[in-house]
């Protein structure tokens, strides 16, 4: 019985430290990594400077067209993501300003993601990397029900998050696999779909008093940055168009552009805009915001 205890307490240690030196490896190759995506891109930058800066889901990523604004000489990044939420907005704007960035103005997409304070795993997940190296990404998980194991655990996030951030993702860091992310100054065109459904419905979608919508405001009033909130175009053929209004009572700061491009031919799917929509709608808000 001696022996059995002293030979799993072996194992148990070696395991241990297997899943120490792993979480130490794939957490260097991260932290040298900054090209694959924007989370990456903006954790390992220094100070920038910029006269825009867009944040959101896929609503912003795939309707602001980052190099129309530099044609106007606004330096311009969409930071926008695809599948994310307030959450991972809120927490990427941090980084920011930890980074010392100068940013004259953020455009901030938040209308459908006003309606849940909860983290998108695939997209949160990029940030765990760097959990240990970092207090202000420790502190904006540490409300999550699975902190503590993400947290204290040993590799265990590369383990939960393994399509994520697991082996093959840190392999491409460590060889500087580019991705399309930060193409195009980080604008994600979409193409016309012809089997698209144009058909939507919001009827059940409420808005809420958001956590990480507020940070951002607070984040940005702290740092004499120039907010611009917008609900981006949805397609014509969607119920429950009254949510836009009901963020209006919320918010009534945030400015309403669900009409402002309609027509199937402009969009890719019911809430996603194609390229020729996206450049329709960017035109009219840089006339609305940038003219001067």
């Amino acid at each position: 019985m001696k022996y059995f205890f002293l030979f799993f307490l072996r194992i148990l240690i070696i395991t241990l430290l297997l899943l120490v030196v792993l979480d130490l490896v794939y957490t260097k190759v991260y932290l040298k990594s900054s090209n694959r995506g924007k989370i990456d891109y903006v954790y390992n930058s220094q100070a920038q400077q910029y006269d825009v800066v867009v944040l959101g889901s896929s609503r912003a990523n795939n309707h602001f067209v980052a190099p129309l604004f530099e044609e106007k000489g606004l330096k311009t990044f969409n930071y926008g993501m695809s599948g994310g939420h307030l959450f991972e907005a809120s927490l990427l704007l941090k980084l920011m300003v930890e980074r010392q960035y100068t940013i004259k103005n953020v455009i901030l997409e938040a209308d459908l993601n006003l309606s849940n304070e909860q983290m998108a795993d695939g997209i949160a997940s990029k940030f765990l990397p760097y959990i240990h190296n970092s207090k202000t990404i420790e502190k904006h998980f540490s409300s999550q029900k699975d902190f503590n194991q993400l947290f204290y655990i040993p590799f265990y996030r590369y383990v939960d998050f393994e399509t994520r951030i697991g082996f093959r993702e840190m392999f491409f860091n460590c060889i500087h696999k580019r991705t399309v992310h930060l193409d195009n100054l980080g604008y994600y065109p979409l193409g016309k779909n012809p089997n698209a459904n144009m058909k939507n419905d919001l009827t059940n979608l409420k808005p809420l008093h958001n956590k990480y919508y507020e940070e951002i405001k607070q984040i940005c009033k702290a740092n004499n940055i120039n907010l611009i909130v917008v609900m981006t175009p949805m397609c014509t053929n969607t119920k429950g168009l009254d949510y836009f209004e009901k963020v209006r009572q919320f918010y009534p700061e945030i400015h309403n552009y669900e009409n402002a491009v309609e027509g199937d031919q402009y969009f890719s799917s019911c809430g996603h805009m194609n390229d020729r929509g996206a450049r329709k709608f960017t035109a009219i808000i840089i006339k609305d915001f940038f003219n001067k």
